[in-house]
């Protein structure tokens, strides 16, 4: 694990997971740009940054907190969208849900839940709000939640595109999180 300064993080420190190894992949397929922001001069050494963020234990295991991407700052706080989704995913209404950052002008972001419920299934956002509150510190819980049939997934690979999801609330921003 890797702070932003690159130097390595201690045990239970959360860190970007940079890998190397003999037989590390050369580049990603016409694109050296990104294969200069992974693995380029940056890195020192020819580590591969992975885009996600975890923590080593005492043991040495690796444990995978989030996407570096999907992070979300709110109020100088770092919140994993993750663990939001897993406490929202809990509820026993809920089939899926995702889990982003939006603008705010107070905090620089706040944490907005999108959540698909199961087949005949219903919640209030407030519902939803107060079980993450039994789950996950507070200033973790969604600020707003909006409600869908299906979430969006990807042509591709058939994942939830939070891309999708973010679009409308950072389209024509220079920056990612607002000052």
């Amino acid at each position: 694990m890797v702070r932003p300064d690159g130097s390595d993080c201690a045990v239970g420190e959360i860190g970007e997971v940079w890998l190397r190894s003999a037989t590390m992949m050369q580049g990603y397929w016409r694109n050296p740009e990104a294969t200069r922001e992974a693995i380029g001069s940056a890195t020192g050494g020819g580590w591969f940054k992975t885009g996600d963020v975890g923590y080593l234990d005492e043991e040495a295991f690796l444990f995978i907190a989030d996407r570096k991407k999907d992070m979300i700052c709110s109020g100088g706080e770092n919140i994993y969208s993750r663990e939001v989704e897993e406490a929202l995913a809990a509820h026993p209404c809920v089939a899926e849900v995702a889990v982003i950052g939006v603008p705010d002008a107070k905090w620089g972001e706040a944490v907005k839940a999108f959540v698909a419920f199961r087949p005949d299934a219903h919640a209030t956002e407030a519902d939803l709000v107060e079980h993450c509150r039994k789950l996950i510190a507070s200033y973790k819980k969604p600020r707003s939640i909006e409600f869908m049939k299906a979430l969006p997934r990807t042509n591709s690979t058939n994942k939830i595109d939070k891309k999708a999801l973010r679009e409308p609330y950072w389209a024509g921003r220079q920056r990612r999180v607002v000052s």
